[in-house]
C-alpha cells in the first residue's frame, strides 16, 4: 500500500496546530493522488467529523478552512460557530484566522467541492478556487491567497482531539522491575497444554509498515538483554519482508529458547496483486508453508510445490493470530484494507484460531504517551483508537493491546519492556485456549467412538425365527 504523505512542512504544521489546539491530524485526501474532483473529495471526506482543508498555490500561500461538522452532501446550509478560514504566507510569522460572519452559515453542504461562500474549493472540478470575500467570511484576497486562484495541491485532514488524561487508567498495569521479571519468568516457563507440542506458534499479520518485524526484534531484544535486529525491518512503502519466516527467541546470548515462535510474513496491501496473498496466509495458518519460503503475491503456493508441507502436525500450525496495526494510521485504513481483514478474520475463525490485535507506535500517535509511556492506558485518544479498532475488526476490546516497539532507542527501557511482555503473555494465554479446544474436540471424538462401540456391543442378535418375521 503506497504511503501518502502531506505536503505541509514541519513549520506549517506547527502553525496550523496552533490554530486547532491539542489535536492530531490524519490525512484523508490528497488531490494530486486521489484527483482534483468533488467526487474524490466526498468519497474520502464525508462523515469524518471535524476536518481541516489545506490548499496550496504558487504564490507560496497555504490556506483553507476548518469545520467541526460533517460533510454529507445534504444540500443544506450548515451553521458552525467553530468554523474558520485561515492562511499562512511564505514570509508571515503568525497565521491569519478569519471567523465567520455572525448569523451566517459556515458552508453549503452540497455535492460540489467544499463551498464556504467566500472560498469555494475544487471549483468546477478543477485545481482552482473561487474567491468571494464577504460571503459568510470577510477577508482581503491578497492576505488570504495572494489573489492566486490556481491550486498546486489540495489536502483534507481529519482533526482528532487528543483530550486529557483519564482520571483512572482503563487497564491496570504494574510498572515495576519485579513485574517485568515475573512476566519474563512466566513466558520462559510456559508449557503448552498438549505435551507433544514444544512451542507456541504465533503469526503476525498486518499492513506494510505496521511494525511486525520491529515487534519481533523488540521482544527478542528484551530477552537477549540488548538491542537486536534479526528480522529485517524498514520504513519503505512496500513490504521489506518477502519470505515466510519463523523466529525463535533466546533468553540471553547463547541461552535456551523461549517456548514461543513468532512467524513473520509479507505485509498486507489493499490491491489484490500486491502484498501477502490470503491463500498463502491460510496455508501458513494450517502449517503447510515451510520456513524461508519466498512469497509471491501473484501466485499462491500450490500443493505440489517444493515449499508446501503436506503433512502438518500441531507443531506446524499457527496457535494464535496477532493483527498488527499502526495506531497513527487507524483513520487511514481504507475500506479495501478493512474488507481484506474481514476476509482473513472469517477464515481464521473457521480454523478455530484465537486472535488478538496489537496497536503499535502508540507514542507517535499521542504526545501524552510519548511524554510518559505509563500514560498509555490513561490517554483518551489511545482508548478511542482501541475502541475503533475493536469495532473495525469485530474483536473484543480485551483483545486489543497497545504496544511500543524499539525504534530509535539504543538501551532497553523498563516501561517499553513491560508493555511488550504483557502482549506476549496474552499471546500465550490465547494459545492455551487453542490447545484446550483441541483437547475438547479430541475427547468428543473419543466419546463418539466409544458410543458407537457401546451401541455395537448391545445390539441384539436376531434368531432365525425373528429374522423371518422381520
Amino acid at each position: 500500500m503506497p504511503v501518502v504523505t502531506s505536503s505541509l512542512s514541519e513549520d506549517q504544521q506547527k502553525k496550523l496546530l496552533s490554530l486547532l489546539g491539542h489535536v492530531r491530524l490524519h490525512l484523508l485526501y490528497k488531490a494530486s493522488v486521489h484527483g482534483f474532483t468533488a467526487l474524490a473529495f466526498h468519497n474520502r471526506c464525508d462523515k469524518q467529523g471535524p476536518t481541516v482543508i489545506v490548499a496550496y498555490n504558487d504564490a507560496g500561500f497555504v490556506f483553507g478552512a476548518y469545520t467541526s461538522q460533517d460533510y454529507t452532501q445534504s444540500g443544506a446550509q450548515v451553521s458552525d460557530e467553530e468554523a474558520f478560514l485561515y492562511s499562512m504566507s511564505a514570509g508571515g510569522n503568525k497565521p491569519l484566522r478569519v471567523a465567520g460572519i455572525n448569523r451566517q452559515c459556515a458552508f453549503t453542504d452540497e455535492a460540489t467541492g467544499p463551498n464556504y461562500g467566500a472560498l469555494v474549493f475544487l471549483h468546477e472540478d478543477n485545481a482552482k478556487i473561487k474567491s468571494n470575500p464577504g460571503e459568510n467570511f470577510t477577508f482581503q484576497a491578497a492576505e488570504m491567497h495572494g489573489e492566486d486562484l490556481a491550486l498546486t495541491e489540495f489536502e483534507v485532514f481529519r482533526v482528532e482531539g487528543l483530550g486529557d488524561l483519564l482520571a483512572k487508567p482503563w487497564r491496570n498495569i504494574c510498572w515495576t522491575a519485579e513485574r517485568k521479571q515475573q512476566l519474563m519468568k512466566n513466558i520462559q516457563s510456559y508449557n503448552p497444554e498438549i505435551k507433544t507440542v514444544q512451542q507456541a506458534r504465533v503469526s503476525l499479520v498486518g499492513p506494510v509498515g505496521a511494525g511486525k518485524s520491529t515487534f519481533f526484534n523488540s521482544v527478542n531484544s528484551v530477552f537477549r538483554g540488548n538491542m537486536t535486529s534479526q528480522a529485517i525491518a524498514g520504513t519503505a512503502g512496500k513490504s521489506v519482508t518477502t519470505q515466510f519466516r519463523t523466529y525463535t527467541i533466546k533468553a540471553g546470548k547463547g541461552g535456551g529458547a523461549v517456548p514461543l515462535i513468532l512467524c513473520d510474513t509479507m505485509g498486507l496491501e489493499e490491491n489484490a496483486e500486491a502484498g501477502l496473498n490470503i491463500e498463502d496466509l491460510v496455508n501458513i495458518f494450517k502449517g503447510h508453508i515451510k520456513d524461508r519460503y519466498q512469497l509471491n503475491p501473484l501466485m499462491p503456493l500450490q500443493m505440489d510445490s517444493p515449499g508446501f508441507k503436506k503433512q502438518a502436525t500441531l507443531n506446524d500450525v499457527i496457535h494464535c493470530v496477532v493483527y498488527v496495526v499502526d495506531t497513527c494510521k487507524v483513520s487511514l485504513l481504507t475500506q479495501k484494507m478493512l474488507d481484506k481483514f474481514v476476509d482473513i478474520r472469517k477464515k481464521t475463525n473457521t480454523l478455530g484460531i484465537p486472535q488478538i490485535l496489537l496497536m503499535t507506535k502508540v507514542d507517535e500517535a499521542c504526545p501524552l504517551v510519548a511524554e510518559d509511556l505509563k500514560n498509555v492506558y490513561r490517554s483518551v485518544y489511545i482508548q478511542r483508537k482501541a475502541r475503533e479498532l475493536s469495532e473495525f475488526f469485530g474483536i473484543p476490546l480485551s483483545c486489543v493491546l497497545p504496544v511500543k516497539s524499539y525504534s530509535e532507542e539504543l538501551e532497553l527501557d523498563q516501561d517499553i519492556d513491560i508493555l511488550l511482555l504483557t502482549a506476549v503473555q496474552q499471546m500465550l494465554n490465547y494459545t492455551d485456549s487453542y490447545f484446550e479446544n483441541q483437547i475438547i474436540e479430541e475427547q468428543e471424538m473419543i466419546d463418539q467412538q466409544e458410543l458407537y462401540r457401546s451401541n455395537d456391543s448391545i445390539r441384539p442378535v436376531l434368531s432365525e425365527q425373528t429374522k423371518h418375521h422381520v
